[in-house]
């Protein structure tokens, strides 16, 4: 068997983060059909707007390395996206909802994140330096998302969500 190197890995680590943005992707809508607040919906849905150019960058670094585009089943990312649903059917019509919600696409952002900047390094690494700035693009609007993301919930939806219903 031939030796794996940091070629296959990055290989298999961008396979990893397609199949978990396609994820996304589809999990976005119900996430902001979910959120009660405008503003929870509008971030959710600017999100996907966003995701949709994340997919097309990662197709173009597939085809920099001249390999198809092509997901590899992410079960971390499949887990976290199970819990976000878990935290959708639980606390429907909860104060505490939008504030779950803002949780969940946390803990996407935050392993995009780790991935996206993984990636970024191994491409420097692997002198693939046409790579680099698309997934710098994608690294820079996730940190984005996720601050966006903290102000929502320290703005209003935490505080909501520490009172109760009448």
């Amino acid at each position: 068997m031939a030796e794996k190197t940091l070629d296959d890995l990055f290989l298999d680590t961008l396979k990893d983060i397609y199949f978990a943005e396609k994820q996304i992707l589809k999990a976005l809508p119900k996430m902001a059909r979910a959120a009660q607040s405008t503003e929870g919906k509008q971030a959710f849905l600017t999100h996907k707007d966003q995701t949709e150019g994340q997919i097309e960058r990662l197709q173009q670094v597939f085809e920099l390395i001249g390999k198809p585009a092509r997901g590899k089943t992410c079960e971390a990312i499949q887990g976290i996206l199970a819990e976000g649903e878990e935290i959708m059917e639980e606390f429907k019509g909860s104060s505490a909802l939008d504030a779950g919600l803002i949780a969940s696409a946390q803990a996407v952002e935050h392993y995009e994140i780790a991935r996206y900047g993984t990636l970024k390094s191994w491409a420097n690494q692997l002198g693939l330096a046409d790579a680099v700035p698309l997934l710098d693009a994608n690294l820079q609007e996730e940190l984005q998302t996720d601050e966006l993301l903290t102000q929502l919930g320290e703005a209003s939806a935490n505080p909501k969500g520490a009172k109760k219903v009448a």
